[in-house]
């Protein structure tokens, strides 16, 4: 059975920092991009933060230099460090993983989502 586990959500006034993780199990994920996905209420999903199997790394404008994403192999695990937290990063964050080597957009897997609220 795959499974996508998040973890790590929560309460966090603006500024600061979260570390969501997401561990994967049922298969190596070695050759997948992985990454993460939000939601808020009434805005469309979008993707965050992708790392390829090169550990190549894409991020949303909105996030970039402010949210860092890694993945260990070995764990079948990938990360994502969020600093500078703002209000409008308040949404549910989804782990996927694609088979598609350099692209996230289409996932073949999903996590259950984890809920990260930024109070102003």
């Amino acid at each position: 059975q795959v499974q996508l586990v998040e973890s790590g959500g929560g309460l966090v006034q603006a500024g600061g920092s979260l570390r969501l993780s997401c561990a994967a199990s049922g298969r190596s994920f070695s050759g997948y991009t992985m990454g993460w996905f939000r939601q808020a209420p009434g805005k469309e999903r979008e993707v965050v933060a992708a790392v390829r199997w090169s550990s190549s790394t894409s991020y949303a404008d909105s996030v970039r230099g402010r949210f860092t994403i890694s993945r260990d192999n070995a764990k079948n695990t990938v990360y994502l460090q969020m600093n500078s937290l703002k209000p409008e990063d308040t949404a549910v964050y989804y782990c996927a993983a694609a088979q598609n080597p350099v692209r996230l957009h289409e996932p073949d897997y999903w996590g259950q989502g984890t809920q990260v609220t930024v109070s102003s």
